[in-house]
């Protein structure tokens, strides 16, 4: 056989096992968390659809969950390993395996504000879709803290205390940020480890921290 043709026949073997291993990685890793959040998932509401978005992201759907919610988007989003330049790409950027927790209050917050972890993946996307409306950046708890000039002294008052919340979700945050309009509440954190958590208190802090956020 010609040497090319071998060395295609290679990267193609190599290319075509990756993309296998990648698949059936993320596909059992999304399950594990899938089924971890099952005897959780009640806490916030009990109709929950799901649909896997391709073999690296899992979206859930509450469309009529319990207070302080209305409303609640869940989406697992891990790294895509099915295709080696891009996971290479991406992994680079920082992105790792994430949970994305998207929620409509019944009481939508008085302030808006995001709190960042610097360089990370989750503030990168923030700036590149515009959704830091040209805020100014701060310091805050070794976070990026982004206000509206007019509440910028009052929302970094109450920012603190909702990071503090925060962090009783996820020892490590990439994103939470407050919005007037839905969704009110945004948080990126790892994806959770099925092993080392506990379902019912992981969506407990939640709620907590919804309840937190919607407060007058």
């Amino acid at each position: 056989m010609d040497p090319i043709q071998t060395l295609i026949y290679l990267i193609v073997a190599v290319v075509m096992g990756w993309f296998a291993f990648g698949v059936i990685f993320n596909i059992r890793h999304g399950n594990a968390v899938l089924k971890w959040m099952q005897s959780g998932l009640p806490r916030i509401g009990e109709k929950t659809t799901l649909r896997w978005l391709g073999s690296s992201a899992v979206e859930l759907g509450i469309a009529k969950a319990k207070p302080p919610f209305r409303k609640v988007e869940l989406l697992l989003v891990m790294e895509p390993r099915d295709v080696p330049w891009f996971w290479l790409l991406t992994h680079a950027r920082g992105r790792r395996d994430m949970l994305i927790i998207r929620g409509q209050l019944s009481n939508a917050p008085q302030f808006e504000f995001d709190l960042l972890a610097p360089n990370s993946w989750s503030e990168r996307e923030t700036l590149e879709r515009r959704d830091g409306r040209q805020w100014e950046v701060e310091t805050l708890s070794e976070t990026h803290f982004r206000a509206p000039a007019a509440t910028r002294s009052l929302s970094r008052q109450l920012a603190p205390a909702l990071l503090e919340s925060a962090y009783k979700v996820a020892p490590v945050l990439w994103r939470l940020s407050s919005r007037r309009e839905p969704p009110q509440l945004e948080l990126h954190i790892p994806l959770p480890d099925p092993k080392q958590n506990d379902a019912h208190e992981f969506f407990n802090t939640v709620r907590a921290l919804a309840e937190q956020m919607g407060k007058r």
